[in-house]
């Protein structure tokens, strides 16, 4: 069977992590033949989702945990019904090595003739009885295949990781077993123990960051392919050797765009609209300090494939379209303290420490006073929640360049950071707007000094 590649971006992903994802997927299906699909690891962000209806975009499928499921190791074998003649199962049970669903009229499990269920059924038939050996198997094959079923066969989801219920089913006498829709209990199809022992692993490419904490759960379950990304090292371990690429640019959907034009392609109009918001977002519109001569190029290019004519984008400018992505996003005076602390979230460890790293972009600091005790509650939940030893909030101005950091439970290493303490219980980090290339930098150095 030919399995999907999943080309995926990191949890409570951004602009960035999607267009990079959907990007990379559709470069790998057109230049390498590959059957690659773009995914996300939660949900998509106001902004994302601001972007992706003006270009007309679906956003990507959404996997949040890697490990098998029951639906991977399933065949949809052919089915009957409870009245049809047993006949019909046994034609059925010829071509699928001896298995026939009998399903309900609205779809769901009846039961399962298979050759134990029809043993039985031939010795309620027979069995000692000496008036019934003479019975014909044209007799035998005109009674209904209800007369002829195992009602008892566990059914499972076909959303069901198979590590949740393997012991489960390791206990249970039979080597076949129900898959059904887990919204409505219609059968989906059949699989077998031994198939369960070794179920395929999910194929996947990271994009957009290479540390496992940040990525989809389960990761060690799946088979890990590559990585493509722009952040520090902090990548799985891997069973064999990958395909790596962790450069120095400001988004890496300004890497999937080089590898586009080397290979001689050009993205179409949509696709490249989206990767120029990923890129605008994450270097907010090139000023960022993390912004490259490579990011400047990348938008170039991009805003000639984005912005050509017949384009939603068509009208566009750099300036004005990455103001309407800037200004999409949504701040926190509309969204609750949670939202706000877990919608773009990264984990980390350092200095035996581990600790995880909010942004949230508004359009001006001010809109920060009304919330402090509501988001330094929020971020205490959080702290709790994940089992982490502090958490940070950091709120961005993407206008003035500046930014101010709450924190739930700081060690004592990070009195020394560097940005001005505020009398609200704030620190004031002017000019700094990047968590990867300025505060985190700041964050590390001094636990693990």
């Amino acid at each position: 069977m030919v399995t999907p590649i999943y080309v995926v971006g990191h949890a409570n992903p951004d602009t960035d992590s999607i267009a990079s994802a959907m990007g990379y997927a559709w470069l790998l299906r057109e230049r390498d033949g590959l059957d690659t699909v773009a995914a996300r690891a939660g949900a998509t962000n106001p902004q994302t989702v601001f972007v992706l209806k003006l270009l007309g975009l679906e956003a990507p499928q959404l996997i949040t945990d890697a490990s098998p499921r029951f639906g991977s190791v399933m065949r949809r074998m052919d089915t009957t019904t409870p009245e049809k003649p047993l006949r019909e199962a046994w034609a059925i049970a010829t071509r699928t090595g001896g298995v026939a669903p009998v399903l309900n009229e609205d779809g769901t499990p009846y039961g399962l003739i298979n050759g134990r269920s029809l043993f039985e059924f031939l010795s309620r038939q027979v069995g000692v009885r000496p008036d019934r050996h003479k019975i014909t198997i044209d007799d035998i094959l005109e009674y209904p295949c209800k007369e002829a079923v195992n009602r008892g066969v566990p059914k499972f989801s076909s959303s069901t990781r198979i590590r949740d219920v393997l012991n489960k089913v390791l206990r249970v006498e039979g080597d076949e077993f129900w898959v059904v829709d887990e919204n409505t209990g219609r059968y989906e199809g059949i699989c077998r123990q031994r198939d369960l022992l070794n179920p395929p692993r999910l194929q996947i490419i990271l994009v957009d960051h290479n540390e496992e904490q940040q990525s989809i759960g389960s990761l060690e379950e799946a088979e890990l392919l590559e990585i493509l990304d722009h952040h520090r090292l902090g990548n799985p371990s891997t069973r064999m050797p990958i395909k790596m690429t962790v450069d120095i640019v400001g988004s890496t959907s300004t890497l999937v765009s080089e590898q586009i034009e080397d290979a001689g392609l050009s993205a179409p109009p949509k696709l490249a609209g989206l990767m120029l918001a990923g890129l605008l977002s994450d270097t907010l519109i090139l000023t960022s300090p993390t912004t490259t001569e490579r990011d400047r190029s990348a938008s170039e290019r991009l805003e000639r494939w984005a912005f050509a004519p017949g384009s939603p984008l068509a009208t566009e400018t750099r300036a004005s379209y990455g103001q309407k992505v800037l200004q999409a996003s949504e701040g926190i005076s509309t969204r609750t303290p949670k939202e706000v602390v877990t919608a773009d979230l990264k984990l980390y460890s350092a200095g035996n420490l581990k600790f995880a790293i909010a942004q949230a972009e508004v359009n001006n600091l001010n809109e920060l006073d009304d919330h402090i005790n509501e988001l330094t509650n929020a971020l205490e939940e959080l702290r709790e929640t994940k089992n982490l030893d502090f958490t940070m909030l950091m709120v961005t101005d993407v206008v003035r360049g500046s930014s101010r950091l709450l924190l739930s439970n700081p060690p004592p290493a990070l009195n020394d950071l560097p940005y001005k303490p505020m009398n609200d219980n704030t620190r004031l980090a002017e000019g700094v707007v990047s968590r990867k290339k300025q505060l985190l930098p700041v964050v590390l150095g001094l636990l693990e000094d």
